[in-house]
């Protein structure tokens, strides 16, 4: 290609550059898996965003992070395959669709099931439509073609096979339990879908009469409206402040009814009174001891959380309004007799906010220790799941080893029906794939299945499963990264483990790369009701998706949370506009070049050699730091080279002989330039994808475009480590000259003299050989090199690796202050060369690390006493004149 028409136009404006790309990226199936390519595999199944709204930061963190794996994967040379798709998620969804109808004033009953189950794939029609133009706009280079949806027929197909065969096996269950009940929704929800809450509640103390009229027992409860449920009283078998009551019967107050006192190991002796309430319909500890003691099971509420007529007299009020209610009448009865304030942690519906109540239900559940046990043995072995960063390993078996039985079903309408049925007649249970037969006969089952279990099979229902001779499954299973955030460890990552291991024999993916949350800027947690949330739709509205992409990913480690900071986005998106400031000057420069014109056999400049140098050191840093997930590090490198080295010294070292006369030489840097900017682009490209796509096209290039454009990979025969050393030294240089002139006010445009004395005939060679850009960007009056060059009388001076530079400013220096000035650099090598020594001294570091970076140490030592007695030895002068 060539640059006669380049069409970069002069100002960066994001939104111009990113309007029409994605589409274009589409339209060129650049992001479409190609399984007959015969390259290696590399994929990702992104988790399914819920269809019950826009995406939050979060969402575009994750997915940049994901976006960046693919992206570079595939210009390695993989058939990389991001699979997209989106979560039915049952309770969120039916939330969102009945608030929708109580504004029009119907309930899901008013519609019937079908009629609803028609309103809600409506929503979520629309919802996704959103959800893709959001991918879209952050530019995820998703694979559309093989996009799937938890609803679908194969997932439903996946769904009910592992349903079956759990079934089948004893691991799933219907049974009578204490579940977390959300009475909001009406439904139940599993451990993890409670969120817990400190909340100011009241310890309510209460003596229950024996029935024998000798006394009575004390007791204390946070719940005192679950009392109408008690069916005993529990202390520990060896309290002796009880043992001569065990056996007998209390009256329980208001309700009447005789209940006995019962020895268990559960209660605790030490707290409160060492007596205890057992109400097993309303408390999963009480239900366990209920079963010990086969105690009935009285349940005095209804779905809703109002009570029911086993309540009595408070048959319809609120379970809180029946607690006031109660409250003051076993005050009045004197049954009653202390209240204390008592914080404690309550749990909450994830999805409503309700007040979750334990409550007694027929649900079906899955039994854990089987499967938790093999998914534990499995990170034991050679192929398991690595956790980066690893400490998460810890969070992930912890929650593992003490696992309770999962409940699956929900009192939904819209998820998975479990496949159910129960004979009208003989109550008899048949579990299929299939409807049973006579199904007049029949009734199924109306509850549905908790998103998670559908969600769990996701890594390997999406690529065909239980097809097993599926070419995509044998191909692109076991996925290799999963991107998420802790929060959903026990969610989701353990679910896909233990369900992978049980169904498929293999972990479900290789690694699991952990991002921790978005919080606003002074920390806290992004939400509603605090009105610190970000809409990244927004933010790229006015700063672009590449400034968003790259401050996500680099914001912070693995594993950490990401503070969101608009002042640091909008320092990205200066960035891009260097980026583009600087490519447009080597395209103007570059002469209509074409990729079979770049030439770099030629003869170098040390400016030259030592950026192509810096370029082998940066593809070498990005790729191994990619590898290790660290794209905090990735992005530091890339900005150091862009920004410093490319723009700032290369571009202003390049203009000597661009405006030149010299012709090879001004070949060679246009090829240079061409060089160095293609491949930086390369490298910056899975950050930032528009402006580098838009740069690419521009630059002299062979293929369509720069997503499947092959990643850099060092030249070795392009890396000059002397010259790249010489250039070291003009840098020191030249920053040297530039920070004396400032110390006095001295502007560049000034011309002063300049002595540098080199330590020996190496480094006057170097120097001479580049006295251009010496006199170029130190503007000397004078310019002076050689060995043994003494300081002309008042100067300034500075001491760089390889010599001392003098600068005569008569009138401007100050003699006292250059010398305090002196005095502060000293300080700074003497510290250097205390770090140092500390180093060298110490015996397991000299023995223990590689010898290469002992020499490194060890050079640097030298080099730190020649500066500091450089500096010494110029205070001495200083003192003299």
């Amino acid at each position: 290609m060539s640059t006669e028409n380049m069409s970069m136009p002069t100002k960066y404006e994001p939104q111009s550059i990113e309007a029409g790309r994605y589409e274009w990226w589409l339209k060129g199936k650049y992001f479409e898996a190609q399984p007959e390519s015969g390259k290696e595999p590399y994929t990702i199944v992104i988790p399914p965003p819920n269809v019950t709204g826009k995406l939050h930061l979060g969402h575009a963190w994750d997915t940049t992070l994901q976006d960046i794996l693919i992206r570079m994967k595939r210009m390695q040379g993989y058939d990389a395959l991001w699979l997209p798709g989106m979560d039915h998620a049952g309770i969120a969804t039916q939330a969102k669709v009945e608030e929708k109808l109580r504004a029009d004033g119907k309930t899901r009953y008013d519609l019937g099931r079908e009629k609803f189950l028609e309103e809600t794939w409506k929503w979520k029609g629309e919802y996704a439509g959103h959800i893709r133009a959001q991918w879209a706009k952050l530019g995820l280079a998703l694979d559309y073609s093989r996009e799937r949806f938890t609803l679908d027929e194969g997932l439903s197909k996946a769904v009910r096979e592992v349903f079956v065969k759990l079934y089948e096996k004893g691991f799933i269950y219907r049974g009578e339990y204490i579940i977390n009940w959300d009475p909001a929704t009406k439904t139940a929800l599993s451990d993890i879908e409670v969120i817990h809450k400190d909340v100011q509640g009241a310890f309510y103390h209460m003596r229950y009469p024996l029935a024998d009229g000798t006394g009575s027992i004390e007791i204390a409860t946070t719940r005192p409206e679950t009392m109408l449920g008690d069916t005993a009283v529990a202390v520990h078998p060896e309290d002796d402040r009880y043992k001569h009551l065990i056996g007998k019967m209390v009256k329980l107050p208001i309700v009447g009814r005789e209940i006995p006192i019962v020895a268990d190991d559960y209660v605790d002796m030490e707290f409160g009174s060492g007596a205890v309430k057992i109400t097993p319909a309303h408390d999963p500890n009480d239900f366990e001891i209920g079963n010990r003691h086969d105690l009935p099971r009285v349940l005095v509420m209804n779905e809703d959380g109002s009570m029911n007529k086993l309540a009595g007299k408070y048959e319809g009020m609120d379970r809180f309004e029946c607690r006031k209610a109660i409250v003051k009448d076993l005050q009045d009865m004197d049954v009653l007799f202390k209240i204390e304030d008592h914080l404690h942690s309550v749990g909450h519906s994830e999805r409503s906010g309700a007040v979750v109540e334990p409550y007694l239900s027929t649900q079906w559940f899955v039994k854990m220790a089987p499967l938790a046990q093999e998914a534990i043995k499995l990170q034991q072995r050679e192929g398991k799941v690595n956790f980066v960063p690893e400490r998460f390993e810890k969070t992930y078996l912890n929650w593992m080893e003490n696992i309770h039985d999962w409940c699956i079903s929900r009192q939904l309408w819209w998820g998975h029906r479990i496949p159910a049925w129960y004979h009208k007649e003989t109550g008899e249970i048949y579990v299929g794939h299939e409807a049973p037969e006579n199904i007049d006969n029949w009734k199924q089952e109306e509850d549905v299945l908790d998103t998670w279990f559908s969600s769990a099979l996701w890594p390997f229902s999406t690529m065909g499963w239980p097809d097993l001779d599926n070419e995509e499954f044998k191909r692109y299973y076991p996925t290799d990264a999963l991107v998420t955030g802790y929060d959903i460890i026990f969610f989701w990552v353990s679910r896909m483990i233990f369900q992978g291991i049980e169904f498929t024999d293999q972990r479900p993916f290789k690694d699991v790369l952990i991002h921790g949350l978005v919080r606003a800027e002074d920390g806290r947690k992004m939400s509603k009701s605090l009105g610190n949330g970000i809409d990244p739709m927004e933010v790229i509205d006015k700063y672009g998706a590449d400034a968003l992409r790259y401050f996500l990913a680099t914001g912070s480690s693995p594993g950490q949370d990401l503070r969101y900071s608009t002042e640091k986005v909008e320092a990205i998106w200066n960035f891009a506009n260097k980026i583009w400031n600087a490519s447009r000057f080597a395209l103007m420069n570059m002469d209509g070049m074409t990729i079979d014109e770049i030439d770099l056999s030629g003869e170098k400049s040390v400016a030259d050699a030592w950026i192509l140098t810096r370029l082998n050191e940066t593809i070498e840093q990005v790729t191994k730091l990619s590898d290790k997930y660290e794209f905090g590090e990735v992005g530091r490198a890339l900005y150091n080279f862009i920004w410093d080295d490319f723009c700032d010294w290369y571009i202003e070292m390049a203009k000597l002989p661009l405006y030149g006369e010299d012709e090879a030489a001004k070949k060679t840097t246009r090829s240079v330039l061409a060089y160095v900017l293609d491949n930086t682009m390369r490298l910056l490209h899975p950050l930032m994808p528009f402006i580098t796509e838009e740069i690419w096209q521009n630059l002299p290039h062979e293929g369509e475009s720069i997503t499947v454009a092959a990643w850099p990979v060092a030249d070795a025969s392009l890396t000059d480590s002397a010259k790249a050393s010489d250039m070291k030294l003009l840098v020191d240089l030249i920053h040297a000259v530039r920070n004396i002139r400032a110390e006095v006010n001295t502007p560049m445009s000034k011309k002063v003299p300049l002595y540098i004395a080199a330590k020996d005939e190496a480094t006057v060679s170097v120097l001479e050989a580049n006295r251009n850009y010496i006199e170029r960007f130190c503007n000397p009056e004078t310019l002076e090199i050689g060995v043994g060059i003494s300081a002309p009388g008042k100067s300034m001076s500075a001491v760089i690796t390889g010599a001392e530079l003098f600068l005569p400013l008569e009138g401007l220096l100050n003699l006292d202050e250059e010398i305090e000035r002196l005095k502060k650099e000293l300080a700074k090598w003497e510290g250097e060369v205390k770090r140092v020594q500390g180093k060298l001294s110490n015996e397991r570091f000299v023995s223990k690390a590689p010898e290469a970076v002992v020499e490194e140490e060890r050079a640097k030592e030298k080099d730190y006493l020649e500066k500091k007695a450089a500096v010494e030895r110029r205070i001495e002068e200083l003192k003299e004149i």
